[in-house]
């Protein structure tokens, strides 16, 4: 993923006002992420943990959404798996729920995903990031199409938001 800036994020959020966008938390250490890592930016809003984020670059627009955690961190004792990057972890998957776009949105309607709580998919996939014993299942697809298919999970629930 190419570097994004703080403005480029702003402005690509699909499923909230441009002044929920202004006011949102957005990281302040965008020059120091793993950009050549990444299949597409996550991250939590550290003043409300149940507040999350991700951003990623989708048919040559980036595109962000904001959504909300109703589990948030990890609270589970069983182990669970990522719809995005079919990691497994124990207590380091959460449902993560983002209001629609446009007016079914306004009405009130959702689409929710379980996914990675530190929505570091692209991390656990090329293995820069260690989930714990048994996380990673041995598949016999290669890392690049491992990270296509996230990247097909996460296009999938971004169409379903803004359908």
């Amino acid at each position: 993923m190419r570097p994004l800036t703080e403005q480029e994020i702003r402005t690509a959020f699909v499923n909230c006002s441009k002044g929920e966008a202004k006011r949102l938390s957005v990281p302040r250490d965008l020059a120091e992420r793993p950009w050549d890592d990444l299949d597409f930016l996550g991250w939590r809003d550290p003043q409300s943990p149940g507040r999350a984020y991700l951003a990623a670059d989708l048919d040559g627009r980036t595109v962000a959404l904001a959504m909300r955690s109703p589990s948030a961190g990890p609270s589970q004792t069983r182990r669970s798996m990522c719809s995005l990057c079919m990691t497994t972890h124990t207590g380091g998957v959460s449902l993560m729920v983002a209001g629609k776009a446009g007016k079914a949105g306004k009405q009130g309607d959702s689409v929710g995903a379980y996914m990675c709580s530190d929505l570091a998919c692209s991390l656990y996939v090329r293995g820069k990031k260690d989930a714990g014993m048994g996380a990673r299942f041995h598949e016999s697809l290669t890392v690049e199409e491992q990270n296509q298919r996230t990247m097909a999970n996460l296009a999938a629930f971004i169409a379903s938001v803004v359908a």
